[in-house]
């Protein structure tokens, strides 16, 4: 049909605005990322939501969960002295731990540079890191041990102790009840004078024979000597029986090394030590006097630090937790390390500045960024240390290692009260919070950069 107006065919009338193909794939995008995301979400809620939300409302319930007491709980937790002390020692690990870590890490990835067998020392120090928490404490666990027959943490500490001062072979020695000595000063001392030409006799008791030095021989009567005063310090014991009380007798060992003093007055005129076979002389100064023998000879042997005593049983576990986590602050600083310009190091050194001054001025700025990483990710974890604590502290100073963690676990399934320990748990959250808002606003500042 023709238009008679215009002689032209007649207009279509324009049909409905269909939608615009770049919006249809945006929403098809975003349809696929939340079907990816659901799943991952799902199990966030389920995981993390869900339990901070729940642990959030117990925590204003009482024991059994059956009153509403409002922040009572969170009033026991500065109220409660294994409570305190568990806050007292995560701030003694969030101080100490993250930045000696941190440091030795930092300190083991410039060195590492410098040597020929970098790689092997690197491997060795990150080994810990394949081991689990809970096989570290039983291995810290054994290192603590106060026996130093046990423990090498005390026989290296009891070996170089011995190196410096030997400990007594004597500890247990003392008089019999017929002895011409008696006690004096921790020591022991003759109850008469001796003169020179007589032979004295100084006669012991009470070292197991299993405990005698091993250089100790069979006991001999001293010989006169008209301008000496000899004697014998002996063990006054026969294995099996027999023999004759403050009597040297055939089967009787000597004490070699114990020394002997000769006093007048008080004061030392003379010393010596006994022979392997417990004779001794002294010179003709000694006439006339006491002979003693003093405390030094009978100290008891030096048994090490009592490294999970109450003092020290933090400090300790803390130690074993370097050991492990020094390694991974060394590979992550390494790599920082590497992508460091040398151009940088070398132009420092060329003006002049010696290696601490490269060091301290030109190397730790530059891994600032790496070291904040390292620094934060440490402090998380140990606001959260449960294993080593738990492992590694004997039961008689659990107290005294407390940690906020194990608090908690034994709020919840020693003391059964789950108000107290939901009431921790949102105190560990609280404390974390802000360490991973400063994580996060230090990665954010490094993508705008």
């Amino acid at each position: 049909m023709t238009d008679t107006t215009t002689g032209g065919a007649a207009a279509v009338p324009p049909g409905p605005p269909t939608s615009h193909p770049l919006k249809s794939v945006t929403r098809t995008r975003k349809s696929l990322a939340v079907a990816f995301l659901l799943p991952a979400l799902v199990l966030l809620g389920a995981l993390v939501v869900y339990p901070i939300g729940y642990s959030l409302v117990r925590s204003f319930y009482d024991k059994a969960g059956d009153s509403f007491i409002g922040f009572a709980n969170y009033g026991e937790l500065f109220t409660d002295s294994n409570i305190l002390t568990a806050i007292k020692n995560n701030a003694i690990w969030l101080v100490a731990a993250p930045a000696v870590a941190t440091a030795l890490g930092l300190i083991f990835a410039v060195l590492t540079e410098r040597i020929r067998w970098g790689t092997a020392f690197k491997l060795l120090i990150f080994m810990p890191m394949a081991i689990s928490m809970l096989a570290s404490g039983i291995i810290f666990r054994l290192v603590y041990e106060q026996d130093p027959d046990r423990g090498i943490a005390n026989a290296i500490t009891v070996g170089v102790h011995d190196t410096f001062s030997k400990s007594s072979a004597f500890p247990k020695a003392h008089p019999g009840p017929r002895s011409p000595l008696k006690p004096e000063e921790g020591g022991f001392i003759t109850k008469g004078t001796v003169s020179v030409g007589e032979p004295v006799t100084l006669p012991l008791v009470g070292v197991a024979p299993d405990t005698m030095p091993d250089d100790a021989k069979r006991a001999a009567s001293a010989k006169t000597d008209p301008g000496k005063v000899t004697g014998t310090a002996w063990q006054d014991f026969t294995i099996g029986g027999g023999g004759r009380p403050d009597t040297v007798d055939p089967k009787e060992l000597g004490y070699p090394g114990i020394r002997i003093e000769a006093v007048k007055d008080g004061k030392v005129v003379a010393s010596t030590k006994a022979a392997a076979d417990g004779t001794f002389a002294l010179p003709k100064s000694a006439d006339g006097a006491q002979l003693r023998y003093p405390a030094a000879n009978f100290r008891a042997p030096y048994n090490g630090v009592d490294w999970l005593g109450p003092n020290l049983v933090t400090p300790a576990i803390i130690g074993s937790y370097i050991w492990m986590w020094a390694g991974f602050a060394m590979v992550l600083i390494a790599a920082g390390l590497a992508g460091v310009p040398r151009e940088l190091l070398e132009a420092a050194r060329v003006d002049g500045a010696n290696e601490w001054q490269v060091f301290r001025r030109v190397t730790v700025p530059l891994l600032a960024p790496v070291l904040g990483v390292v620094l934060v990710t440490l402090m998380i974890n140990v606001l959260k240390i449960f294993d080593l604590v738990f492992v590694i502290a004997p039961g008689s100073v659990k107290d005294d290692a407390n940690v906020l963690a194990l608090e908690l676990y034994t709020s919840a399934f020693t003391d059964k009260d789950s108000g107290v320990a939901s009431a921790i748990a949102i105190f560990l959250l609280l404390l974390v919070i802000p360490v991973m808002l400063l994580n996060v606003r230090r990665l954010r500042r490094e993508a705008r950069r």
